[in-house]
């Protein structure tokens, strides 16, 4: 790889980098396992990034990459490991105005999300992202209205969760 595209990747990559964080938070819940995914995340974009022709915009091809990687080593790792809870680890994702009553409704969605399924969680990312369905599309390779009904779907199954 040249130079230029060496210094290319990495300033993208420190633009983008809470895409990468927020997909680790979506699939982990302790600290080094974070770490472990952003470095895999990280690395199959480096191997990823010559063949990124900007068909798309980078953060969404970042975020195809990210949910593709976290997926593949979520659906390897399906063993039931005990770990500890994700609480009081903080990172470069900027909070305006966060209180105590947002962060303990995060938890509670957090914890909701940790009961979909692989696909469900990375839909629910996408569209909390705010995400449009034809973003959400392009990134998942499902069709816009698959994508809808999904979606459709994971609400009902959440408000089930959230409100037994």
């Amino acid at each position: 790889m040249n130079k230029e595209l060496k210094h290319s990747f990495v300033e993208l990559l420190e633009k983008h980098q809470n895409i990468v964080h927020k997909v680790c938070r979506l699939y982990t819940n302790n600290y080094d396992a974070h770490n472990d995914l952003f470095q895999e995340i990280t690395i199959q974009l480096w191997r990823a990034y010559p063949k990124f022709r900007g068909d798309a915009k980078f953060s969404t091809w970042m975020y195809r990459v990210g949910l593709n990687t976290a997926i593949t080593l979520y659906r390897k790792s399906k063993r039931t490991i005990k770990t500890q809870d994700f609480e009081g680890v903080s990172f470069k994702i900027k909070a305006e105005n966060y209180d105590d009553t947002e962060e303990q409704q995060l938890k509670v969605l957090y914890k909701a999300v940790h009961q979909l399924n692989d696909i469900e969680k990375a839909l629910v990312f996408l569209y909390l992202e705010d995400k449009d369905y034809r973003e959400i599309s392009e990134t998942m390779g499902i069709s816009e209205v698959n994508a809808r009904v999904k979606m459709s779907r994971i609400k009902t199954k959440l408000r089930t969760i959230l409100n037994p």
